[in-house]
This record gives C-alpha cells, structure tokens and sequence, in this order.
C-alpha cells in the first residue's frame, strides 16, 4: 500500500504526467514495484494517461 501513495505523492510534487521510468528513478524502486502501483492506481481511477507512456493523478 505504501509504494501506490509514495508513486502518487511523487507525481503530485512533480505536477505533470511521468513515465514509470521517471517514477522508478524519482523513487528509486524497482521497476516492477512502480509497474504493480500503476496497475493497482489504474484500476483505482487514481491516475490518468494525457500523454502515451505518461500517467498523472486523475484529481489534482
């Protein structure tokens, strides 16, 4: 549970869309840490895709 807030704090500080690339580093976790959060985040409705590859909070 920990690893979604931390992956959607760290897209809100950012303030525009990020890659998992870019979450991973920002993060530094594993990628398929970042990967499982986005799923779980995705089937939330927690994040949106504006951009190809991108995701951003869906509530800002």
């Amino acid at each position: 549970m920990a690893v979604k807030d931390d992956v959607l704090d760290a897209m809100k500080k950012k303030g525009k869309p990020m890659s998992a690339g870019e979450v991973e580093k920002a993060l530094n976790i594993d990628r398929s840490e970042v990967d499982k959060a986005f799923k779980d985040l995705k089937a939330e409705g927690a994040i949106i895709s504006p951009v190809r590859c991108k995701w951003e909070p869906s509530e800002k």
